[in-house]
């Protein structure tokens, strides 16, 4: 495991990557595969007169992906900078936190939130001001970590200096040790999410993991890539996909 030490103002092209997370620069196969999974999980909610947000968009990469299916996409973020770039790919871009939706209640079709809900300040409020905005029998799309997968994916704190990289084993720990290492960033477990979404007016259509897409390993090392794919992606329609880097959570407000 290699970790980079990072000082508050960030190396990385983006700021806060503790707090925030990096985003993705580079469109690559693993966002295919979830984009894929997004569209299968929409139905006719991502059509070409769908109203669709993007909740917490970063640099944009989903909000110009889902653009193929409709031009009324709305990005959201709490950066100015990372909505900065969003902006390139729509004229719909406001910056917000995800708490405080600036939006009318019923008003969108589709929400995606794509590893986000992890770093906000209160994720109960998060989830349900996506449900506020969203209309009756429209979906929330969630991506989330996975408190089963074996690596804190966004990096851990020692003795007050943020590590940057994967770290093994953090998530398993008790929870006071874990939040002492990892206290920037929520990862959940299948409880912790339906509990979150037990008095929202919602009904759960899936709820599931699945595992990484390995892009850069595929990228170094292409046939190793590729055989760890088709061994973890099968590990995902048995009940070793508890294990999986993300929870898939797709969600409907109910009529």
């Amino acid at each position: 495991m290699v970790n980079l030490k990072l000082s508050a103002e960030t190396e990385l092209p983006y700021r806060k990557a503790d707090e925030r997370g990096v985003p993705s620069l580079v469109w690559r196969e693993g966002q295919n595969r979830r984009l894929a999974m997004i569209q299968a999980a929409a139905g006719p909610r991502l059509s070409a007169k769908s109203l669709v947000l993007v909740d917490g968009c970063g640099v944009g990469m989903y909000v110009k992906a889902l653009k193929q299916f409709t031009p009324f996409v709305v990005g959201l973020d709490i950066e100015p900078e990372r909505a900065g770039a969003s902006f390139a790919h729509s004229e719909f871009v406001n910056v917000a936190a995800g708490e405080y939706l600036p939006y009318p209640s019923n008003h969108f079709d589709l929400v995606l939130s794509h590893e986000v809900i992890e770093h906000v300040a209160d994720d109960a409020l998060c989830l349900a001001e996506m449900v506020r905005v969203l209309k009756p029998n429209g979906r929330a799309v969630i991506f989330c970590p996975n408190r089963g997968y074996p690596f804190e994916t966004h990096g851990h704190y020692w003795r007050g200096q943020y590590h940057f990289g994967n770290t093994p084993l953090i998530n398993y720990l008790p929870n006071w040790w874990r939040n002492k290492l990892a206290p920037h960033v929520r990862t959940y477990t299948a409880g912790n999410l339906r509990q979150l979404l037990a008095e929202l007016p919602v009904t759960i259509i899936t709820h599931t993991q699945i595992y990484p897409g390995y892009d850069n390993l595929v990228a170094r090392h292409p046939t190793l890539g590729q055989i760890l794919q088709k061994i973890t992606y099968t590990f995902e329609q048995t009940p070793l996909r508890l294990f999986g880097l993300s929870h898939l959570l797709v969600i409907e407000k109910n009529s």
